[in-house]
């Protein structure tokens, strides 16, 4: 059975997400859709807007044959790390193909983009340091070292300035790393850009914009712009942002000591002061982002530095988690069910579909973070423990 990838949040799953997955079946001519999927908290630093079963259901319903998840780890990481872990799961399931959606809509301008980097990735490298000393943050960093890169090489190369082909190129570049032999293809994103608000005359709008119209306005707001059945899942989720973990993230930094707060991951530079002095006078999570944000430091890297906080995930943890351990099975369909039995002496990791059978302190995090993603719902913890994978 030919089975293609595909790396996802879902927060939430819309209409350009079934776009998605059809063409990606199409153009690879797959017989299962294996999806990737983050777990509670995501690559921007973010609670996700529904929590994983019922985004794992909404996914199911519409095209992916297989769910995984992403572990915390990677999940939660910059776009090479959330690109490594992806990847390397993709592939101890068997992928021939691994398809995402881009800006640029071609995979040889990626594949140039590759060759030119790693070509003179000396250079590179300096050049990227070069504009972190000189006051730039690390993306912007990257860009100025990619634009100099570009400049100086005749070529059709990938536009790094943009999201989703940012975590393209390291699709790419993670597939060639790890020696694996999966192709990359990739689709042309449509109708609104990954940062777009709410824009007028398409049923096709970002995910980005859909949770701004939702905690604007209502779900009633948004229910052109997703699948029907899920809308309806939807309608029954208790829907999360920063905003409602705000209180218990505020308590952890007055109560944890400045070298406590140093000790969790992405917490560097002594900004552990910084977080403590906004905490004690920013009652919304919006003043005390606005209290911490500066040149040095962009709104995500310090959202995912809070999530690391928040769930308790350390420096010597970070360093721990280089490749995943396992795959955690969330949910499958008959035809993903099919594929499983077929392929399963060939995986690479052990599939897990009990967590209690399963003791890894990777998994242990990302139970972790289940826990405290169900508490601020005021939901039981325990929650991997008892749902068993869904079927569809």
């Amino acid at each position: 059975m030919n089975a293609t990838g595909i790396i996802v949040e879902y927060n939430p799953f819309h209409n350009g997400h079934l776009h998605h997955i059809k063409q990606s079946r199409n153009l690879t001519d797959a017989d299962i859709v294996i999806a990737v999927m983050s777990g509670h908290f995501l690559q921007r630093g973010e609670p996700s807007f529904a929590d994983k079963w019922l985004r794992t259901e909404m996914a199911l319903q519409n095209g992916a044959d297989i769910v995984v998840e992403l572990p915390y780890a990677f999940a939660t990481a910059p776009a090479v790390d959330f690109a490594k872990g992806g990847v390397a799961l993709l592939a101890a399931l068997k992928c021939r193909a691994l398809a995402f959606g881009s800006e640029q809509g071609q995979i040889e301008p990626f594949l140039a983009t590759y060759d030119a980097i790693e070509g003179d990735n000396a250079t590179f490298q300096k050049n990227v340091q070069h504009a972190v000393k000189s006051g730039l943050s690390y993306p912007k960093a990257l860009n100025s070292a990619y634009s100099q890169m570009t400049t100086k090489n005749n070529g059709s190369f990938a536009d790094l300035t943009q999201p989703n082909n940012i975590l393209g190129y390291h699709y790419v570049e993670q597939i060639f790393k790890q020696k694996s032999a999966m192709q990359a293809v990739t689709i042309p994103r449509i109708a609104s850009g990954y940062h777009d608000h709410i824009l007028a005359g398409t049923t096709i709008q970002s995910a980005t914009g859909i949770r701004e119209a939702v905690f604007d306005g209502s779900l009633q707001d948004v229910e052109a712009f997703m699948p029907a059945g899920n809308f309806s899942l939807l309608q029954q989720a208790t829907l999360m942002n920063w905003d409602v973990l705000y209180p218990t993230l505020r308590y952890m930094l007055l109560r944890l000591s400045p070298s406590e707060i140093a000790a969790h991951a992405e917490v560097t530079e002594g900004i552990e002061y910084l977080l403590q002095k906004a905490a004690r006078t920013s009652d919304t999570f919006t003043q005390f982002m606005t209290r911490i944000k500066s040149k040095r430091y962009t709104w995500t890297r310090l959202q995912r530095m809070l999530t690391h906080i928040y769930t308790g995930f350390t420096k010597a943890q970070l360093v721990e988690a280089s490749m995943p351990h396992y795959i955690r099975l969330l949910g499958m369909t008959e035809n993903g069910q099919r594929y499983i039995s077929a392929h399963k002496k060939e995986f690479t990791l052990p599939l897990v579909s009990r967590v209690a059978a399963f003791d890894d302190p990777m998994l242990s995090q990302d139970c972790k973070a289940t826990d405290l993603y169900c508490l601020a719902q005021q939901r039981a913890p325990g929650e991997d423990f008892r749902r068993p994978p869904i079927r569809i």
